[in-house]
């Protein structure tokens, strides 16, 4: 398996015709499951096709994400968010979803962390109170982007559990009907 590149660089992995795939930092021949590993271990790192330089990352790490998804053991993407997703594709937010994806990962990757920390200072009553008020906020400071200037903003509240889903439902749908109008 590869290991960070010298000097703490991208570590660039050739994908050959036959489907190998070369580790030119190591000069060795790995599998998918190396480079979730190498992922995991927060090792920078590009695939490209040993035939035309093409940077082919995105498809390698999708298949990856694919491969994990299918194994069967604990899937980690509902079905619900793989509808949405693809409902997506060709929507006139679709520019839109890779930032606001981007943007929500970074936010659970900080929430996570102080989770943790959290937990471990014995600190934690309701772990998940500070991380559902979080996304909300991140949610209403989308939708806010969307909204007319001059139109006043709701007051939050502070719904049940339950009803966070619902809500957020809702005003993605309201966010959605107003993007279908300015696009108009």
């Amino acid at each position: 398996m590869a290991k960070r590149a010298e000097g703490g660089g991208t570590v660039v992995i050739k994908k050959y015709a036959n489907r190998r795939l070369y580790d030119t930092d190591t000069s060795s021949y790995i599998t998918l499951e190396d480079i979730a590993a190498m992922v995991r271990a927060e090792v920078d790192l590009q695939v490209v096709d040993a035939k035309t330089g093409e940077d082919i990352t995105h498809q390698i790490l999708t298949q990856i994400i694919l491969d994990q998804e299918a194994s069967g053991s604990q899937q980690m993407l509902p079905v619900s968010f793989l509808r949405d997703l693809i409902g997506m594709y060709g929507n006139s937010v679709q520019a839109m979803v890779p930032g606001y994806l981007e943007a929500s990962m970074a936010t659970f990757r900080k929430n996570r962390e102080e989770l943790t920390a959290a937990w471990q200072q014995g600190l934690a009553a309701n772990p998940f109170a500070k991380l559902a008020e979080t996304n909300i906020a991140m949610m209403r400071a989308a939708a806010e982007a969307f909204m007319p200037p001059g139109k006043p903003t709701p007051p939050p509240k502070s719904p049940a559990p339950k009803d966070d889903l619902a809500a957020l439902r809702e005003q993605m749908a309201d966010m959605q009907s107003k993007l279908d109008k300015l696009s108009k």
